[in-house]
């Protein structure tokens, strides 16, 4: 906002109140760049190609420097096992197979080879550094490589001989490793895990053909289901820790981007499934809940706020949460199962408002660090999960029909 602006503002809505007015200006802004963009399923499917293109190659170009992000994000960003760049490399992976852009798979397949496609195992069971795994195997489905995922089974058969039913309760603990939450992260007992693991051990059943890796992953999605979903507000709550607390304005702390990763996943999983899966129905079910517990929950700038119950507690927008909801709902829209007419809106007023929030070199913006509760957000705020997740909706949304 120039100077003059500032200053007519702050006329009109007083200095303390200034930060305020500026927000509903960029509230309307936005609003308003929404409403005059022609919502055709052309010219959806050129912006989704456009976004796409631009935010995929900004990435791949800032994959061995990240001194754009704060410091103490360096090591975490730059080693790609980790689940930071995981999440870029899984929207990448379905960016490039929606386009059939085999260019993008040798890119994906340089990354994998350069580390061997090996896993972190500092913490062996830790579902983040699972991630990466799914794109080692969604590189077998491509090039037919089998030794892409030779690491995966080893550890994996170690974690089904190892396996404990311990309590899905964050208790805080010293941790063992620099990274462990709680003990409780040996399973599945936050929400991003259900984005980071359980599609890494469905891809390895389909491609070994042994269903005993996904027969343990479904127990655990829906051990997690059970313990972390709200049926009375359709939303995830992040971990044990937030059942019980409040937002400033009361009500429960549903964190954005902990929703997304879930919602995301569930089209991912949902589409690698066997057809005659005996759990099938019951993702499609249950991404039908989350599905009415989100599109609601939309701001009038088309994003998702931080807190998603109180959208006043970070006011600024935030991509990574937004992006990751987009690409689900989309993808229910692609497929036939959201039909309404107001979720439809819902889906390009979001995809609008990531247009928004892309730079012309394709540099993501608004996206928050890491984190694992609604934190503040500035506008030059990116890091590789952000760009994963628009490019997840960038998939669907060039597959728009409507």
């Amino acid at each position: 906002m120039n100077k003059n602006i500032s200053v007519i503002f702050a006329l009109v809505c007083g200095v303390s109140t200034l930060v305020s007015c500026q927000q509903t200006s960029l509230d309307q802004q936005i609003t308003q760049q929404t409403e005059k963009q022609t919502m055709t399923s052309a010219s959806v499917k050129a912006s989704a190609l456009d976004v796409g293109q631009r935010v995929a190659q900004w990435q791949l170009n800032h994959l061995d420097n990240v001194d754009y992000l704060a410091k103490r994000y360096w090591k975490g960003s730059s080693e790609p096992r980790g689940w930071i760049q995981a999440a870029f490399y899984i929207g990448l992976a379905r960016w490039a197979e929606t386009q059939g852009d085999k260019s993008l798979v040798a890119e994906i397949e340089k990354m994998a080879k350069s580390v061997d496609y090996s896993l972190l195992e500092r913490r062996v069971k830790h579902a983040d550094d699972h991630a990466i795994g799914q794109t080692y195997l969604w590189l077998t489905e491509q090039t037919g490589d089998h030794k892409a995922y030779a690491k995966i089974q080893k550890l994996f058969d170690f974690i089904l001989a190892d396996h404990r039913d311990i309590s899905l309760e964050m208790v805080e603990s010293n941790p063992r490793v620099r990274g462990f939450e709680g003990a409780c992260q040996d399973r599945w007992c936050w929400s991003d895990a259900l984005f980071m693991a359980p599609r890494t051990w469905l891809k390895l059943s389909n491609v070994t053909g042994d269903p005993k890796y996904f027969e343990f992953a479904d127990k655990e999605f829906w051990a997690t289901v059970d313990y972390l979903f709200s049926e009375k507000y359709g939303l995830f709550f992040r971990d044990s820790h937030y059942f019980d607390k409040k937002s400033d304005n009361g009500e429960p702390v549903f964190w954005s981007r902990g929703n997304g990763w879930v919602f995301a996943a569930l089209p991912l999983i949902i589409d690698d499934l066997p057809k005659d899966h005996p759990s099938r129905s019951k993702y499609i079910e249950l991404y039908k809940k989350n599905a009415a517990g989100l599109i609601g929950l939309q701001t009038p700038a088309g994003y998702w706020p931080a807190s998603l119950r109180d959208p006043n507690k970070v006011k600024t927008p935030e991509i990574s949460g937004t992006g990751f909801i987009v690409s689900g709902l989309a993808w229910g829209v692609n497929n036939g199962i959201l039909t309404d007419a107001k979720t439809k809106d819902v889906v390009l007023k979001g995809w609008a408002a990531i247009e928004n929030a892309v730079q012309k070199n394709g540099r993501v913006n608004w996206v928050q660090q890491v984190g694992k509760s609604p934190d503040p957000v500035k506008k030059d705020d990116t890091q590789f999960y952000g760009v994963g997740a628009v490019l997840l909706a960038a998939a669907e949304m060039s597959k728009w029909q409507k």
